[in-house]
């Protein structure tokens, strides 16, 4: 079998069990492109290092990344056919760190949504799904792939609850949101369904009624960030480098935080709350947030040595 197809049993294989691969399966594919124009039907190690370097400069987190994604890809096909070569440990030398979010202030993403809603298109479906796109994920803080799988039907404009059911790992969770945004979202279900004509089944398409994918939303996010000075502007359709469509979820937990510690609860008490809410497979990956955003760290050390403080916690 060709890798190309190998390579949809292994995504289809590990999507069953509940992860999203969406960053992965474009890195794949692009090293599964790459060995068909080599006419090479066998993962080895030369033909990873072959695809390093016509790949183009990238940095070492973002290479050691794409290495995990094939190592694991040439395990699986081992397993199946000893011919493909396992790529051995520290191939490509890195330590994972995770990236510093960026945290956008109330007036930048009102900036963003404002100009998202001018991006041009025929039918203007591109400036409306993106803007509502752009303002969900900044008041609920779910991840950009949970927000681009939602169907119709997830979004109960009644109840105003999103449910969203291809979360990380496969949780579902639902989500209340608040009366302004369920009005928002409501606008924009009315305009979506008049400009296609017809019901939509996604809930945030382009303007021919597919679903709106990762790379899109990715890139207009980028686009918008550079016309608004959050990023250099670039050429030839570049991302460039800068604040991420994931910051706003960074950037609505941090604020959520922040919000506790200023208005006196007990982060301690909270914390189980804003884990569930964001879908965290436990609180440490949301207590990250104390030690990444500096204003975060001070209002934390602040309330640990306040004796007031202290004795109010406990």
């Amino acid at each position: 079998m060709t890798l190309a197809h190998e390579l949809d049993r292994y995504l289809s294989v590990r999507r069953s069990l509940g992860y999203d691969l969406g960053t992965a399966e474009r890195a794949l594919r692009r090293f599964v492109q790459y060995a068909d124009e080599q006419g090479v039907n066998h993962i080895t190690t030369d033909l990873f290092l072959g695809w390093q370097g016509a790949f183009g400069n990238a940095r070492r987190s973002t290479w050691g990344a794409r290495f995990i994604m094939v190592r694991l890809f040439s395990q699986w096909l081992h397993g199946l056919d000893t011919t493909h070569e396992v790529l051995p440990r520290g191939l490509v030398p890195y330590r994972y760190c995770r990236t510093h979010p960026y945290i956008f202030t109330p007036a930048e993403i009102v900036a963003i949504i404002e100009e998202a809603a001018q991006l041009p298109s025929i039918y203007g479906m591109r400036g409306l799904t993106c803007s509502t796109l752009f303002g969900l994920i900044a008041v609920t803080g779910m991840r950009i792939n949970e927000a681009l799988s939602l169907d119709a039907d997830d979004v109960d404009l009644d109840t105003g609850i999103v449910h969203i059911r291809c979360g990380k790992l496969g949780k579902e969770r639902l989500l209340p949101v608040h009366e302004t945004a369920v009005d928002q979202l409501r606008a924009y279900v009315a305009q979506r369904d008049r400009l296609l004509g017809r019901a939509s089944v996604p809930f945030f398409v382009k303007c021919d009624g597919s679903r709106l994918g990762d790379c899109g939303a990715r890139y207009n996010f980028a686009h918008v960030c550079q016309r608004i000075g959050l990023r250099e502007p670039q050429t030839k359709g570049r991302h460039g480098r800068g604040p991420r469509i994931h910051d706003l979820r960074h950037s609505f937990a941090a604020r959520t935080m922040i919000d506790w510690y200023r208005s006196g609860k007990d982060p301690a008490r909270e914390m189980i709350k804003l884990t569930t809410w964001l879908g965290h497979a436990n609180p440490d990956h949301t207590y990250w947030y104390i030690e990444a955003v500096p204003e975060l760290l001070d209002l934390a050390s602040a309330r640990i040595t306040d004796p007031h403080d202290r004795e109010i916690c406990s």
